[in-house]
């Protein structure tokens, strides 16, 4: 199967989407405690800065140490690190995106830079990034960051630092990299899903994130390809939302008592394509009731603001919203991509 000119257009707007379902999220990540994520940011409607104090913060138990300068991934931020109450992403803009989907964005203008996916010319530039002071302001630095960086301190080979890791965050740039390689002439579906399997495997080892980088680059591939997305679900045994939809506080019942609000996969997998369904034709319902129901809800953003960016398409208000706005990506202008 070979993606036309219209489908290459969904999966930009796939990676937008995910970049949107972040940003929403980003000052109620990891609430756990969704009475008091109401108490702090009440019916948000857009994007929100976020607020300290964190009531469900584990930063005062979190703890990395560097090796050595090759592994000095927090910098300024390290201090904040062992302290109650601090956000993860306190630093942040509203509609600024975290640090997972910041290397989004670099991933994918690098492939637009060079006409294609290097995963050498990528894991460099991610080292050089993350290594770079003032690069970004986010305090939280994901575990298979801490870990990837652990070994290339120790003096590994970029290739051979990946650890075995089973979070959602491993998804976050796969959006990014099907865009790109869209956008660069890389359109047969079984291609696109040999490169999404190659590039989680650099960062994430084990089988689960391998497993759910399948199943969404299938999903977002069946939609560039013309299917529908309440279809592709039901064939994957995603349950439909209750009839009048999903109210929050039973979308959030459903999804602590049968799937988890947390980050470990495949049950937030199961989560976010659980959510999904509930707002097949609604973006903006579905990024919010995504972010309200708390946990890793940042992370699910990868799945959720994808897959409905691709069915329904991004609102104006929300691309002009993102910090910098979505009209500041590269526009693919061979297949009129939208801005």
């Amino acid at each position: 199967m070979t993606l036309s000119p219209f489908s290459v257009t969904l999966l930009h707007n796939a990676f937008v989407g995910s970049l949107v379902a972040d940003a929403v999220a980003m000052p109620v990540h990891w609430y756990y405690d969704t009475d008091a994520m109401d108490a702090d940011y009440g019916d948000f409607r857009g994007y929100e800065t976020p607020r300290n104090p964190h009531p469900n913060s584990i930063l005062w138990r979190s703890k990395y140490r560097p090796r050595n300068a090759r592994g000095d991934i927090l910098h300024g931020q390290a201090r904040y690190w062992g302290q109650p109450g601090i956000h993860y992403h306190q630093f942040l803009r509203a509609g600024e995106n975290t640090l997972n989907d910041r290397l989004a964005r670099e991933l994918y203008a690098q492939i637009r830079e060079h006409g294609g996916y290097d995963p050498d010319l990528w894991l460099e530039r991610m080292i050089e990034r993350l290594l770079t002071p003032g690069w970004h302001e986010d305090t939280y630095v994901e575990e298979y960051l801490r870990g990837f960086f652990d070994q290339y301190a120790r003096g590994r080979e970029p290739r051979e630092c990946a650890i075995p890791d089973l979070h959602i965050g491993g998804l976050a740039t796969l959006p990014a990299l099907l865009a790109g390689l869209a956008e660069t002439g890389t359109t047969e579906g079984v291609l696109l899903r040999a490169r999404a399997l190659e590039h989680v495997a650099l960062t994430h080892r084990g089988p689960e994130v391998k497993a759910a980088a399948g199943r969404l680059t299938d999903l977002l591939v069946g939609l560039a390809d013309g299917e529908q997305l309440d279809d592709l679900l039901a064939a994957e045994g995603v349950p439909p939302g209750p009839a009048g939809g999903w109210g929050i506080d039973e979308l959030r019942r459903v999804v602590r008592q049968r799937y988890t609000p947390a980050c470990y996969l495949p049950g937030s997998l199961a989560a976010s394509l659980l959510i999904v369904r509930g707002f097949v034709d609604d973006f903006s319902g579905g990024v919010l009731a995504n972010a309200r129901v708390g946990g890793d809800n940042c992370h699910r953003g990868a799945v959720v603001g994808s897959l409905l960016g691709a069915a329904c398409g991004v609102p104006e208000s929300w691309r002009a919203g993102l910090q910098p706005p979505a009209a500041s990506l590269p526009e693919g202008t061979s297949v009129g991509l939208p801005g």
